[in-house]
């Protein structure tokens, strides 16, 4: 098991010291799905919500939340922010969320990248509920990053890889 880095020497919760870490382009790829009937699906991509356009709503959800990310994570480091992308697109009996988030910086985007996921997906599944209420959201997953000490990662398919 590698070093916990957010212990120091007494177990005690800290902020890691990234200051002395170069300045890489950074990227992470996330992912993660909203399951619901085929017959939700089809309102959701074609503007029937009652809520409103929900695949607008989620990716503009999904872009303020990588952009909030230290506020929700405690010890996430406030990063700037290059570029946010989140996408929806039908699959199967889901909507899966794609985001995908770059900085120039010293610490990576994996955590900005799930968080834009995650709250893509409630944002969904909010969206959707008065409609249809099992609903589940799965699958939540770093799928890569680039950049930095630990250099390139990509989930394997069917794996468990380690990021």
């Amino acid at each position: 098991m590698s070093e916990l880095t957010h212990l120091d020497e007494k177990g005690a919760a800290r902020m890691v010291d990234v200051g002395g870490k170069p300045v890489t382009k950074r990227t992470a790829v996330a992912e993660g799905r909203v399951v619901m009937t085929p017959e939700l699906i089809e309102k959701v991509f074609s503007g029937e919500i009652p809520k409103g356009d929900v695949v607008a709503v989620a990716r503009i959800a999904g872009i303020q939340a990588a952009k909030r990310t230290a506020d929700l994570i405690p010890l996430c480091h406030p990063i700037p922010i290059d570029s946010v992308a989140v996408d929806l697109v039908p699959d199967g009996h889901a909507v899966r969320i794609t985001a995908t988030v770059t900085t120039t910086g010293t610490t990576g985007v994996e955590m900005e990248a799930l968080t834009a996921v995650s709250v893509a997906a409630l944002t969904v599944y909010d969206m959707v509920k008065g409609v249809e209420r099992g609903v589940t959201i799965e699958s939540v997953q770093l799928v890569s990053k680039s950049g930095g000490r630990s250099g390139d990662w990509q989930r394997v398919v069917g794996g468990a890889g380690e990021p």
